[in-house]
């Protein structure tokens, strides 16, 4: 018997602000506001039909307030759980919970960050873990390196193949109009470039942007009336097993474990099924540990899998297909641009980085250091 929440929404709008670095003067919520607003004609509605509103941010305290009062609407539920990264992924869960218990009917799942412009520092609204914080780690960096040294270590990952992360997410970012990064980039330059925090360097790690995205998602039935085909959210899963990395049960190990197969349940699908899939690449480190968490290799086998190209452009398994955030953008939590692409590459039309044949996308959003995971699986039309 099928899950009942399998496919009761489906996504109808998706749209980005503003990336990279914006006009002076614009705020985090100017631009949440500006996706939202750009989501909403995508889907073809007005935004004072959205009764609901999911959000998370750390510029703001109550940012479902915020945000509600800066688009003038009145939502008749409001969710602004905070899983750092993870929270948009996760809040498709929660809107899949609010629709079919009639809490609301329209929803808007929102994000906005001017990371770039404030100086390019990791806005954060967690006090530091005091009994780490006497080691002085560079948060959150130290705490994938602690993780990328691990998989090395016990199962002999190299630097190459990290590299390699980096190398396939720069090749998509080739084909993707508005990247923020474009120029060439080789496994001798992702060595040769500076490093952070050992065994990573600059090029192991994410994007500093500017940028906000916003989905919105409806009954499915409603969906089939709009203006686009409709995405339907197939299963959603999400787990957490620590807050401080020094609280991980295992560093080569994350709740992905438990989240996708959450997911994979709901939707009644395995790893074979999937055409495409999004992953949250704040470092080099993350896509391997995914891949393996997921079930797409063996656990430790991660570092060779995405090795020779086989997450490239023309490989068997196209991740992050605009460039993730390792090359197209990264405004301080990144899980609603990973929906957002996925959106798009299941609707096609995205030219020369367009999947061929993509009807099943798989998203994961990771929040904190590997801390909270979420995964969803999105689907075309024909796969209800």
């Amino acid at each position: 018997m099928s899950d009942p929440s399998r496919g009761v929404i489906s996504i109808v709008g998706a749209a980005e602000s503003d990336l990279g670095r914006v006009a002076d003067g614009l705020t985090s919520l100017d631009l949440a506001g500006q996706a939202a607003l750009r989501a909403a004609d995508d889907a073809g509605i007005g935004i004072h039909e959205v009764d609901g509103i999911f959000c998370a941010t750390s510029h703001y305290a109550m940012s479902g307030l915020e945000l509600a009062e800066y688009l003038g609407i009145r939502p008749r539920y409001s969710d602004s759980n905070n899983l750092g990264g993870a929270s948009f992924v996760s809040h498709l869960l929660h809107a899949i919970a609010a629709i079919r218990a009639g809490l609301c009917t329209t929803a808007l799942i929102a994000y906005g960050s001017t990371q770039l412009s404030d100086g390019g520092k990791l806005v954060t609204a967690s006090a530091p873990n005091l009994y780490e914080s006497a080691y002085r780690p560079r948060y959150p960096v130290s705490m994938y390196a602690l993780a990328a040294a691990r998989h090395m270590h016990e199962f002999g990952t190299t630097r190459e193949q990290l590299a390699s992360v980096a190398v396939a997410a720069r090749e998509w970012a080739r084909l993707t109009p508005g990247a923020f990064s474009t120029e060439p980039l080789t496994i001798v330059d992702v060595l040769a470039s500076r490093m952070v925090s050992d065994p990573l360097t600059v090029a192991d790690c994410c994007l500093v942007t500017d940028g906000g995205g916003a989905i919105i998602v409806t009954t499915t039935e409603r969906a089939r009336d709009l203006r686009q085909p409709l995405i339907p959210v197939l299963g959603v899963g999400e787990a957490h097993w620590h807050r401080s990395i020094s609280q991980m049960p295992s560093l080569t190990t994350t709740a992905a474990l438990d989240s996708g197969v959450r997911a994979f349940a709901m939707a009644g699908l395995d790893v074979a099924d999937v055409d495409v899939v999004e992953l949250y690449d704040a470092f080099t480190i993350n896509v391997p540990l995914f891949l393996e968490d997921l079930g797409f290799c063996a656990k430790g086998e991660g570092g060779a899998f995405v090795s020779e190209g086989r997450i490239a452009p023309g490989g068997t398994l196209p991740v992050n297909t605009n460039g993730g955030g390792l090359s197209y953008a990264h405004p301080g939590m990144y899980g609603i641009f990973l929906l957002v692409e996925a959106v798009r590459q299941l609707r096609g039309g995205t030219g020369a980085r367009q999947v061929a044949g993509a009807e099943v996308a798989l998203v994961q959003a990771n929040g904190a250091v590997l801390s909270a995971q979420a995964t969803a699986l999105l689907g075309s039309a024909g796969t209800l």
